[in-house]
């Protein structure tokens, strides 16, 4: 005789704990059949477990990565941002420094790292854009192996000189335009320092030749020294000496003046020459990070970026930050950061390592 079981004895055991899924068993019933239920009714005292067994993300402290040493600008507007993105997403930012190759090491080690929301760069214009060009070859990609999540803020070139150049930056111009092969600007090596003056010598039409130093600081001091007659840099690396008048602040390269000194005209307002240049920071996680720990990312970032303190930090130290974008609008950027620095490499004539 056929072997007939209730319509509904699987709808009642895949319900936990049923009492009425032990009284749908028949009296009669194949080993096949007692296999069959015995599944279903473990299936039903599994499934209240899965739910719970899902946390709310963030549930332990996240490690925000630096590409760059401790100290440098990188470091600093990470720091300033660290505690404050702690607050609002109520677990600890650790802050780890892994510097090495122009922050290759530390790209390729978050690119490959879980893409849970755990391990995240503090990348900049150097990680995520100058290295292709940089380099021959990268052991990460800028675009595809990284989630954006939130562009946070920019450091603007500042175009400075030594008092012996005209102040104003059209005389400055018609200068460097009347003696083409006398004037000389210093930069610290294949940077945004370097790269900037290149594509703000094509835009004005100048011509000078560069001069390559260690670092930032020794480029500051070969201006005021007269070695060199101008370079581009951060407001921090000259706003001591300006106001000193040991050098002159031309004009930032930047659509607005900037906050903590707000006396520099834009090079827009002073020579009507359109040019944005600087570096740039971004947070990045890899790809493949969930969305909604994207977006929960974002909303913490901007949010902590229009709090009045954290603003002030940021300003004090020539940083413009940025409290509206999205993932969306960063990768747009970066991707438009990318085309810039590929034109300014081949103005330079740099050819990649």
């Amino acid at each position: 005789m056929p072997l007939k079981l209730l319509p509904n004895w699987r709808t009642e055991l895949l319900q936990p704990y049923s009492p009425k899924a032990f009284m749908l068993l028949p009296n009669r019933c194949s080993s096949l059949r007692v296999f069959d239920l015995i599944f279903a009714a473990a299936l039903a005292l599994v499934m209240p477990g899965i739910g719970s067994a899902q946390t709310a993300y963030p549930n332990r402290p996240i490690t925000l990565v630096i590409p760059f040493g401790p100290g440098g600008e990188t470091d600093i507007f990470a720091r300033a941002l660290s505690n404050d993105l702690g607050e609002v997403l109520g677990q600890p930012i650790i802050v780890v420094n892994r510097a090495g190759a122009t922050g290759v090491v530390a790209s390729e080690f978050v690119a490959r790292s879980n893409p849970d929301g755990y391990t995240l760069i503090f990348g900049t214009a150097a990680t995520h854009a100058l290295n292709l060009s940089t380099f021959k070859s990268l052991p990460y990609d800028p675009q595809k192996d990284f989630e954006p999540i939130a562009f946070v803020g920019s450091v603007p070139l500042v175009l400075f000189a030594n008092p012996s150049m005209p102040a104003n930056a059209r005389d400055f111009i018609a200068r460097l335009k009347g003696s083409p092969d006398k004037y000389f600007y210093g930069s610290a090596g294949i940077s945004t320092s370097y790269l900037g003056i290149e594509l703000f010598k094509n835009v004005a039409g100048v011509s000078a030749a560069n001069v390559p130093y260690k670092g930032t600081g020794e480029a500051v001091q070969g201006v005021v020294g007269g070695q060199v007659q101008f370079m581009g840099g951060s407001l921090g690396a000259g706003q001591a000496l300006v106001n000193a008048g040991k050098l002159r602040a031309i004009a930032v390269m930047s659509n607005k003046r900037l906050t903590a000194a707000p006396e520099i005209p834009t090079l827009a307002e002073a020579a009507a020459l359109s040019l944005e240049v600087g570096t740039w920071n971004v947070v990045m996680a890899p790809a493949k990070t969930p969305k909604p720990v994207v977006d929960q990312l974002n909303a913490a970032l901007n949010e902590v970026l229009q709090r009045p303190a954290v603003l002030d930090r940021l300003s004090r130290s020539g940083i413009s930050a940025v409290a509206d974008s999205t993932p969306a609008s960063t990768r747009q950027m970066i991707a438009s950061e990318i085309m810039k620095w590929r034109t300014a490499f081949k103005l330079s004539g740099v050819q990649p390592e």
